[in-house]
């Protein structure tokens, strides 16, 4: 009845493309993507206090960020810009809320890297987990 999947499957769902920018089919991109000047805005809903440090999946347009860190005094915020730029492969410094530092919703601004080098590191490194201590 149900079918059992990958992680890697499962990201590749994640990220199934939702709508299309124009004409071009090779512009299409997760619904928490945005490309801007700077790089890209992605578009997350953190849970803190989660078991571990992981990319869970996509909640309504929002990619699901789960954390191990608490929400007090900026902790999860500092554990989720270290989990994305991990991911990504860049500086801590090139990830930045730029809206939502008291929200679950957060808009980060990823610095150098397009829309489309974002998805493609979310499908290869997606699956990505660190265990609490």
């Amino acid at each position: 009845m149900f079918d059992t999947l990958t992680s890697g499957e499962l990201i590749m769902r994640w990220l199934k493309p939702v709508h299309v920018i124009g004409d071009f089919p090779e512009m299409n991109l997760p619904s928490f993507l945005h490309c801007v000047e700077e790089g890209t805005l992605l578009d997350i809903h953190v849970q803190p206090r989660a078991s571990r440090n992981e990319i869970s999946g996509v909640r309504g347009a929002c990619l699901k960020v789960r954390l191990t860190a608490p929400p007090v005094e900026g902790e999860a915020n500092r554990a989720c810009i270290r989990l994305l730029a991990k991911l990504l492969g860049i500086s801590r410094s090139d990830v930045e809320i730029v809206q939502g530092h008291a929200s679950r919703q957060k808009r980060l601004l990823i610095r150098g890297l397009s829309p489309r080098d974002v998805e493609m590191l979310l499908r290869e490194k997606g699956s990505h987990q660190e265990k609490t201590r």
